[in-house]
């Protein structure tokens, strides 16, 4: 009875480890095929369910459904106009026919080897098909920068170039021309795309240089115009200066002018009042040219008959001989 049960308990749990060996389940994330001994039996399962296979001998191979992702690596590229560019670049796409993948491919890490071949082979042959500025740009711009709107050499040197395609219509040409080669591998290219394009290192030197140079020159025009202007400026303030202080000197001799022409008068109509008035006058004046004309380190010799003697003797009377 005891050997029964166990023989019973070895049936049963080899008949759950044969039902769980030929059942395998495929989720909306994947498609999947079996093989036996290597070789593809039947159609790839798609739709999400469960499935059934022989156990032991059937292996069930996995394939992912959703989009996938290459990130190719940064490489160097020459193009019409002789620049040399480095492009880094991506793509998505997706497994199309797992079974044609398994067969060339097996995994997805070659896979991934086999699309940088194909798609950096046919950036290349398309970057060096055209010039620099189609490569960089896809939109077209038509305003260019100007110091002024009297400044026509600088905008001849600043207007950008004309483009016929674009950035944008590069990468779809990529994208068309690879399409086909990497269906032979069961793969369905879904996009292509440029990351980010610069120059060389060993060109981003001299490419900085020129621009650092170009960017002096206009600055260059900018002050030369200010230093311009400042000059301009400063030639009509020292214009309107002039004018002012011309203006203000000639209404000053006016004013002295009438104010001594005034003092005269009053002088004059002083002076013919009284002889006591213009002895007075003719005393002050005196004075005046004494202080203007004398100092105290200065030594005046008179002649007794001399006017500024007899002042000074009428100012200083001789005392008398004492008796």
């Amino acid at each position: 009875m005891k050997n029964t049960s166990i023989a019973l308990a070895s049936l049963v749990l080899l008949a759950i480890i044969l039902a769980y060996s030929s059942m395998y389940v495929v989720s909306e994330q994947e498609q999947a095929f079996v093989t036996r001994f290597g070789k593809i039996q039947g159609e790839p399962k798609i739709k999400p369910g469960l499935y059934f296979k022989l156990p032991f001998t059937d292996d069930v191979r996995r394939f992912e459904r959703r989009t996938l992702e290459w990130d190719g690596r940064p490489s160097e590229s020459i193009t019409q106009d002789k620049k040399t560019i480095r492009i880094d670049t991506y793509a998505r796409w997706q497994i199309d026919d797992p079974i044609l993948f398994f067969e060339k491919l097996k995994d997805e890490d070659f896979a991934r080897s086999r699309l940088s071949a194909i798609l950096d082979g046919a950036t290349r042959t398309a970057v060096s098909k055209h010039a620099l500025v189609e490569v960089i740009r896809s939109v077209p711009r038509e305003e260019v920068l100007a110091v002024d709107s009297n400044q026509t050499t600088m905008d001849q040197e600043q207007k950008l170039h004309e483009f016929i395609k674009g950035r944008q219509k590069i990468s779809d040409e990529i994208l068309r021309e690879s399409k086909p080669k990497v269906l032979e591998f069961g793969i369905k290219l879904l996009d292509f795309r440029f990351k980010r394009i610069n120059y060389s290192e060993k060109v981003q030197a001299a490419q900085f240089t020129r621009m650092i140079a170009e960017r002096d020159k206009i600055a260059a025009e900018f002050r030369s115009k200010g230093q311009g202007g400042a000059a301009e400026w400063l030639g009509r303030k020292l214009k309107e200066l002039d004018r002012i202080n011309s203006e203000a000197t000639l209404l000053e001799k006016v004013i002295r002018g009438e104010a001594d022409a005034e003092a005269a008068q009053i002088y004059a109509e002083a002076y013919s009042k009284s002889p006591e008035a213009q002895e007075f006058y003719r005393f002050i004046k005196t004075m005046e040219t004494y202080e203007k004309v004398l100092s105290e380190k200065d030594m005046l010799i008179l002649s007794t008959k001399s006017e500024f003697f007899n002042f000074l003797r009428e100012m200083n009377p001789t005392p008398a001989a004492p008796k």
